[in-house]
């Protein structure tokens, strides 16, 4: 007699990244035992019967900012995490400008007991790497950060953008390590220059936000990263990619076989600089700025055609005292996300922007491959976690701050509709949304472990810890 299953989800239509085909699911010790026929299906304690429903992995968001801790009062593990359940996100991978910043093993370790306290969805937890803590990135790794973060480019928090130095000697440790480094690209010292002599000229436009952070601000961190990146061997993964002269670019580095993964967001395939001249437009004031309509068709071709790798949302909340100014200078730099992007982006896919195979790859199964976690997340299969996302393809919602869960109420997608919804979001077997109801007590959440492959380091001859013969400099 086949051994009971604690749950089926039955008659489904499941999605992965190569096929579109009608299944049944079944569970066991929060792991997929088997994929079939619904007559092939063990006897269960419990079945969802997901007849009309699509049936996804679980969206793997590998950019949020839940800024806890430090920052409670524009978002906590609790309610960042109710907010990806209910976007039908089973995990995310926490960002690590929050105060203080994760930049030492006592931080990492800090944030994590945040996380196993009041997450519902898995998570992992970035490590910085900055000026002063080359030190502590080995330690780091081995403490079980998922990987690392450079911001080049300031944002929330102001972390100080290291030196050219420390970058690539950042990058020679990173890649003896094996770990992926997410890299916010932009040139700092242009940005800050040209904002500066914008705002003595008295331009406080929202375009003017634009203007401070032009294209080459982008082109010139890119081609940086990805030069030091292939003379280190080091992993490098471009965050939040918003321009479309950064693709061709992206294409030479990749032909090369720079070990370089991209990101875009929904938002700079669905809104651009032109929105923000709207009422209530400078709520899309974001690092790097959302640009011209211009850049969304590339994009969304690019996403499409396999040269950006990955979709995430750089879920950053904000209060909306902190989210209104009269001078674009004065309004907080990011928005909440990880709730509606998978709304958004099947919607894209029903427009035809995309299939929904590719959809499952960018969303799930790419962020798994790019963060050692392929197998085990991202895909739908016996042996890996039930991470499961049931979707009514034909349910027709408004996107608007007032249904957020989020703790601040802000939408950049105020009065949008979209055409398909989550109705039930399960996290290693277990449902943590249901009809939209969180379903799950905080602790739920665990944090997932990469398992990246062999490190792949180059020019070692030329690495600094090979020529003095020392370790990095000592944290300050």
């Amino acid at each position: 007699m086949a051994q009971t299953a604690d749950l089926v989800i039955a008659n489904g239509t499941v999605v992965t990244e190569r096929l579109v085909f009608e299944a049944s699911i079944a569970i066991r010790d929060g792991t997929i035992a088997a994929i079939g026929a619904a007559a092939d299906m063990p006897p269960a304690a419990e079945t969802i019967d997901a007849t009309g429903l699509h049936v996804l992995p679980g969206v793997i968001d590998d950019h949020v900012h839940f800024r806890e801790p430090g920052m409670d009062h524009k978002e906590t593990w609790l309610t960042g995490a109710r907010a990806a359940a209910m976007g039908g996100v089973t995990t995310v991978f926490d960002m690590p400008n929050t105060a203080p910043p994760v930049h030492s093993v006592e931080t990492y370790r800090a944030k994590k007991a945040l996380a196993e306290a009041s997450s519902i969805v898995d998570f992992g937890i970035y490590g910085v790497l900055d000026e002063h803590n080359l030190a502590d990135l080995a330690p780091l790794s081995e403490a079980g950060v998922v990987g690392f973060k450079l911001f080049l480019g300031n944002t929330t928090g102001n972390l100080p953008c290291p030196s050219d130095g420390a970058v690539l000697e950042g990058f020679e440790i990173l890649a003896r390590l094996g770990k992926r480094c997410a890299i916010h690209a932009e040139n700092s010292p242009i940005l800050f220059w040209r904002e500066d002599r914008l705002k003595a000229a008295g331009r406080n436009a929202p375009i003017d936000h634009l203007h401070a952070r032009t294209d080459v601000v982008a082109l010139e961190a890119l081609s940086k990263s990805c030069i030091f990146a292939e003379w280190t061997g080091a992993r490098i993964h471009i965050v939040h990619e918003s321009c479309a002269a950064s693709l061709p670019y992206i294409e030479f580095f990749k032909s090369r076989g720079v070990d370089v993964t991209i990101e875009t967001l929904p938002q700079y395939l669905v809104r651009a600089v032109e929105d923000m001249d709207r009422p209530g437009g400078e709520i899309l004031r974001m690092n790097p700025p959302i640009r011209e309509r211009r850049n969304q068709e590339p994009l969304r071709r690019a996403l499409a055609d396999g040269l950006i790798d990955i979709i995430a949302t750089d879920h950053a909340p904000h209060s909306p005292e902190e989210k209104a100014g009269n001078r674009i200078w004065d309004i907080a730099c990011g928005f909440p996300g990880v709730e509606t992007s998978l709304p958004i982006l099947l919607t894209l896919a029903k427009e035809g922007v995309m299939p929904l195979t590719r959809y499952v790859e960018v969303s799930s199964a790419n962020p798994a491959r790019a963060w050692g976690l392929y197998g085990r997340k991202g895909v739908l299969a016996p042996g890996a976690d039930a991470d499961i996302v049931l979707v009514d393809m034909n349910r027709e919602e408004i996107l608007g701050a007032d249904r957020l869960s989020s703790k601040t109420k802000v939408s950049a997608y105020e009065g949008m509709k979209v055409t398909a919804w989550p109705v039930a979001t399960l996290v290693r077997g277990r449902p943590v949304m249901r009809d939209g109801e969180i379903t799950a007590e905080p602790g739920w959440g665990r944090e997932v472990m990469s398992a990246m492959p062999p490190a792949a380091p180059r020019n070692l001859d030329k690495h600094l810890a090979t020529l003095v013969g020392v370790s990095p400099a000592p944290s300050a």
